[in-house]
């Protein structure tokens, strides 16, 4: 295995003995200099916050970090089914606390600073009545951007202040004075994702500690891996010593208890008015163990204070964002961008420790290899990998392939631990989601782009299991129509599980297809055979009389009563509509079945009726809006469809509507963010922002033989992508367009490294060996080049 590390950057944590992995990013941070500007500015993490999903807004945070320190609003509610929105509403105008950890399904270790007298209790969303320990805040006192977040407190006049090293969230406080000064560790109640809580408990150390831990109850742990939990471990020191202190459960306090357990289970303490104005409290966290929370303390922030906290994770966040540089004149686009760019770097973050500890899917501890003392690869929290294909891996295999590399090596662990890909990952616990499992198409779309620095045979063997069996396979695993998959050649509604087969049918035929071109390149040739004749499961539910997906029953007979706009009837969060284009390993085929002018005819009449709902659910706010419609940008399921125009020889409507997405459904406002209210999942929507907004997607994932990106209409006058010389042999590739506008949105023609393009595809070694396209753009469509 090649040596890299994801966070190590050379001299700039030299003084830092961040131990997260051996896999070295190259180049270190350069930073801006006189020609480029911080790009962190751009960064506005409040953006469609609105109806954010738990994990969405941590501005605290490091890229890929397990410390997310950020502002809670009505994170105690929690969320009843595991997916609704909870945590920061931009709408609320009351803060709960700060937790130190937000993960799919994770979420706790919540510290609030105050004065005066000692409230217990967050109290209710919103209330101003003072009965809980929540305090009033406005828009206009806060700061948030990439690595930072302050806020004034009004109730306390108490600026509040997160950032973080991996492991470890920084909060610092200052108080007014002349008032007895509180910080609250509330641990033991729910928050978030998290499930209701099990146990918890919460010390004061002789030395001064606080320490403690959290077992909590998620809800697809409790659906994916019944009688599981997730244990969140902290040690926390204050570089100030309190007066006095004591422990809480409700509204029940112990002054001068030094220790509690149970659920409920929180300590304060309080600091005489004599101390000094600011306090800063750095807390270790760790999914394995206190002694290991207070390793990462020590290795990664033992003699770091907040400011150097503050710029170090400001430089990383530099360097992450600057590995794309856009110019254009439009603000608007280019916070659009980096905020997008931001979420897709956010999301799935560190489980392991600095020593390689990491949480099995067993709920023991395990032990990753290390080489120089640091793991070989890490461990990550992450949400189901459902859609990634169309957003996330394409641009972190193009971008950063060291992550993808380390996310994929991550997933084998759990496939060595458990004997199955997990898909979705809490703490080592399953947590499918969605209950499909696509994680094949990203292990076969890295090794098609070069990144093979991870256990290939294994990862391999895992991919062929994951597609073709079904025998005893844990509901974690997904994909549990497998076994009538394989035995009919599509998922037969009467043998249905979940009641998605059609769905699921597209789904395991574009993955069984992904697989096919892997054992194609290694010679597998009756695993090709078998994969592809599974890849054609698409074509067994195609019917010509309505020309829909539909679904079928064991017999052959189609269903009855056929609605294409009727959800949840075989379609998982969509309709046939919708899922009827998801063919994207064989677009001429599935187009060949209309006729591809016909084809094209109906795709562009469905983003004329889709435009006016903003291309969703229109301004309703709801993770679900637009499912019953003709096309949902705020889903999965649909992210391919604009593009889908390219290759069928209609590039102009590609570049039309891929345009049109960009500027209607993403917005730069707290409820108009992603749609309004729509589901970020960690990055995604942010993700194909990215990607499609500088001119490049690839409907197959880039899982083909020879990966290609097909070309759109970029927005940016220029584009310059850092590329990662580890993996390939480019400095880097630029992306420039002539003669750009709102009006000339449409190619004229390309040039790529001196040479005229006949067609709107280029190979994705193109790109990664460094070069330039140039696109003349102009008002008119134009379909041939």
């Amino acid at each position: 295995m090649n040596v890299k590390s994801c966070y190590s950057l050379g001299v700039l944590f030299s003084l830092l003995l961040f131990s997260c992995s051996r896999k070295v990013l190259t180049g270190g941070y350069k930073g801006p200099n006189a020609t480029q500007e911080a790009l962190s500015q751009y960064v506005d993490p409040r953006i469609g916050t609105a109806h954010a999903r738990w994990f969405h807004f941590t501005p605290g945070a490091m890229p890929f970090g397990m410390a997310k320190p950020a502002p809670s609003t009505n994170g105690h509610l929690g969320n009843k089914s595991g997916w609704e929105a909870t945590g920061y509403d931009y709408r609320d105008k009351t803060i709960e606390g700060f937790p130190c950890l937000h993960e799919f399904q994770v979420g706790g270790i919540v510290l609030m600073p105050a004065t005066g007298k000692l409230k217990t209790i967050p109290g209710t969303v919103n209330d101003t009545t003072g009965k809980g320990y929540r305090s009033r805040f406005d828009r206009s006192d806060e700061i948030a951007t990439a690595g930072y977040y302050s806020v004034l407190l009004k109730d306390y006049q108490i600026k509040a202040e997160l950032t973080a090293t991996p492991r470890v969230a920084f909060q610092r406080y200052s108080y007014p004075a002349g008032a007895a000064h509180h910080i609250l560790f509330d641990i033991g109640n729910q928050q978030g994702e998290s499930g209701r809580v099990k146990d918890a408990y919460v010390t004061k150390t002789s030395d001064g500690r606080i320490e403690g831990w959290v077992i909590t109850e998620p809800e697809y742990v409790k659906k994916y891996q019944p009688g599981a939990t997730v244990t969140l471990y902290f040690s926390a020191v204050t570089d100030h010593a309190p007066a006095s202190w004591g422990t809480f459960k409700g509204n029940d306090v112990q002054p001068g208890k030094t220790e509690v357990s149970g659920a409920g289970a929180g300590m304060y303490l309080t600091f005489g008015s004599n101390t000094p104005e600011t306090i800063t409290v750095k807390t270790g966290l760790s999914y394995t163990s206190v002694a290991n929370a207070r390793l990462n303390l020590l290795k990664e922030a033992a003699n770091l204070n907040f400011d150097q906290a503050k710029e170090n994770a400001g430089k990383v966040w530099e360097d992450y964002l600057g590995r794309i540089r856009v110019e254009t004149s439009n603000k608007a686009d280019k916070i659009k961008f980096y905020t997008g760019l931001y979420h897709a770097l956010l999301g799935r973050g560190l489980a392991n420790d600095v020593n390689g500890a990491y949480p099995r899917n067993d709920g023991k501890t395990g032990q990753l290899p290390l080489q120089n003392n640091k793991p070989v690869h890490n461990i990550y929290n992450t949400d189901a990998a459902w859609g990634v294909q169309w957003n996330l891996s394409q641009l972190w295999m193009l971008v950063y392939p060291e992550y993808q590399s380390d996310y994929l090596s991550s997933h084998l662990q759990t496939y060595k631990d458990a004997g199955w890909l997990a898909d979705g990952l809490a703490n080592g616990r399953y947590v499918s989601g969605v209950g499909t499992n696509l994680l094949t198409t990203l292990f076969a779309g890295a090794y098609q782009c070069g990144i093979r620095d991870f256990d290939l045979k294994t990862a391999y063997e895992a991919a062929l299991k994951n597609e073709l069996e079904g025998d005893n396979r844990p509901l974690g695993a997904g994909k549990m129509n497998t076994k009538s998959f394989t035995k009919y050649g599509y998922v037969p509604v009467d043998a249905d599980t979940d009641g998605f087969s059609a769905s699921h049918t597209l789904e395991y035929s574009y993955s069984a297809w992904a697989v096919a071109q892997w054992a194609k390149q290694l010679n597998k040739t009756s695993d090709y055979n078998r994969l592809m004749y599974l890849s054609k499961g698409w074509e067994r539910l195609y019917d010509s009389s309505t020309n829909f997906i539909r679904p079928r029953k064991a017999n052959g007979e189609f269903i009855e009563n056929f609605n294409p706009l009727q959800v949840w009837r075989g379609f998982q969060e969509g309709n046939a509509w919708q899922y009827t284009f998801y063919v994207p390993h064989d677009v001429k085929g599935l187009a060949e079945k209309l006729g591809p002018p016909l084809f094209s005819q109906r795709l562009d009449s469905i983003f004329t009726v889709a435009q006016k709902l903003i291309f969703g659910g229109g301004k309703q706010i709801d993770a679900f809006a637009g499912l019953e419609t003709l096309y949902n940008h705020g889903n999965q399921p649909c992210l391919h469809i604009s593009w889908l125009f390219n290759d069928i020889g209609y590039a102009s409507l590609t570049q039309k509507w891929v345009r049109a997405i960009l500027n209607d459904f993403y917005g730069t406002e707290g409820i108009h963010g992603y749609g309004y209210g729509q589901d970020e999942d960690q990055g995604q929507l942010g993700a194909w922002y990215v990607i499609s907004s500088i001119g490049l997607f690839d409907v197959k994932g880039l899982t083909d033989t020879t990966p290609s990106f097909g070309i759109s209409s970029p927005l940016f006058d220029k584009v310059t992508i850092r590329l990662n010389n580890r993996y390939y042999k480019g400095r880097e590739f630029i992306i420039e367009t002539k003669n750009n506008s709102k009006t000339n949105a449409y190619v004229q023609q390309l040039t790529l490294n001196g040479k005229r393009l006949k067609d709107t595809h280029m190979l994705f070694n193109s790109v990664v060996n460094g070069g330039k396209l140039v696109l003349e753009m102009g008002s008119q469509p134009k379909d041939r080049y």
